[in-house]
């Protein structure tokens, strides 16, 4: 599923090919051929990928994301100058159906190892809202359509960081040894992380939590919650006033206390959803991207900031 329909215009899309053909080289494991300093080369399209190709490629890879600090990764429209840099890598990690004009910068180039992690676990359809109040409310999510948020379920993405670290080990013999063991150290911490959700979200007064769009799908199906979206898989769709007056109902009914918003898209909605309903607001961060606005430094620490916050909101016991 494309969750955006933004793609390059003619001309761009022309000139990043062009570029991008002309940039073409031969990759080989022993040296990165957009990568002057020899490290196996790597771009990611956003921030979970590039976190993953850091910390299972260690010292012996160059990362490079799509995706910069800040930036909303679903409209990422990718510019010929990044399309180019693409070419020159050894490698690319990215997530299929997030970000539509990467899958087709990617289609089209030559690169000999192409990551797909939506193809390293299981993908589901997930629309505005889970479980007993999903009915008529599919905001964003096309008939067939996939969501593709699964970062933020630790146990699938601890299986796609075995799938990338055995593509590392392929695509760089030479270090293989040290990407199996990096690997199964961050699947290890993964693990971990999974447990500590599901201990702390245990035991709760509530299980419904509202949220501005639907990118909590896995962790809400993972940990027995219930998610309500204000937009659908699309972050900047906007909600239908039946809509809105359903929240409120939802809200009343399942003793939801707090209307999460996110840092890379605006907050206005879920601010006057807050107030009309008379909860309170805190950040849910989907984790697409870490500014300074971040809980956190990388995905761990907003991971577990995203697991106090659920407790506190949820009435954990």
């Amino acid at each position: 599923m494309n969750i955006r329909r933004r793609l390059m215009s003619g001309t761009a899309a022309a000139a990043a090919t062009a570029l991008g053909l002309g940039a073409l080289s031969a990759c080989s494991s022993s040296g990165a051929a957009g990568d002057s300093s020899g490290k196996y080369d790597v771009v990611a399209s956003f921030y979970p990928m590039a976190f993953l190709a850091e910390r299972i490629g260690g010292s012996h890879v160059h990362v490079t994301s799509l995706t910069q600090p800040g930036q909303e990764p679903h409209d990422l429209e990718i510019s010929a100058r990044q399309t180019a840099r693409l070419q020159e890598s050894d490698a690319v990690l990215y997530l299929k159906g997030l970000q539509p004009s990467v899958d087709e910068a990617v289609a089209q180039s030559g690169i000999r190892t192409k990551i797909d992690a939506a193809s390293l676990t299981t993908l589901e359809g997930h629309g505005g809202e889970h479980g007993e109040h999903a009915d008529a409310h599919d905001h964003g999510e096309e008939p067939g359509g996939k969501d593709p948020h699964v970062w933020l379920d630790p146990v699938r993405y601890a299986q796609i960081a075995e799938g990338v670290g055995k593509a590392f080990e392929k695509g760089d013999p030479a270090h293989a040894a040290d990407y199996r063991k990096n690997t199964e150290a961050l699947v290890e911490k993964l693990n971990d992380l999974d447990t500590r959700y599901e201990t702390g979200l245990r035991s709760t007064r509530s299980k419904t939590f509202i949220t501005t769009h639907a990118s909590f799908g896995y962790l809400a199906e993972r940990y027995g919650l219930t998610q309500e979206a204000i937009n659908g898989l699309d972050p900047e769709s906007e909600p239908s006033a039946a809509r809105v007056r359903d929240l409120e109902r939802t809200a009343k009914a399942d003793g939801v206390t707090t209307v999460f918003y996110e840092t890379l898209v605006s907050d206005k909605t879920a601010k006057t959803l807050a107030r009309d309903a008379h909860l309170r607001t805190d950040v849910l961060d989907p984790l697409e991207g870490i500014t300074d606005k971040s809980r956190g430094s990388d995905y761990f620490q907003v991971m577990e900031a995203n697991l106090k916050a659920l407790q506190k909101a949820l009435g954990a016991k």
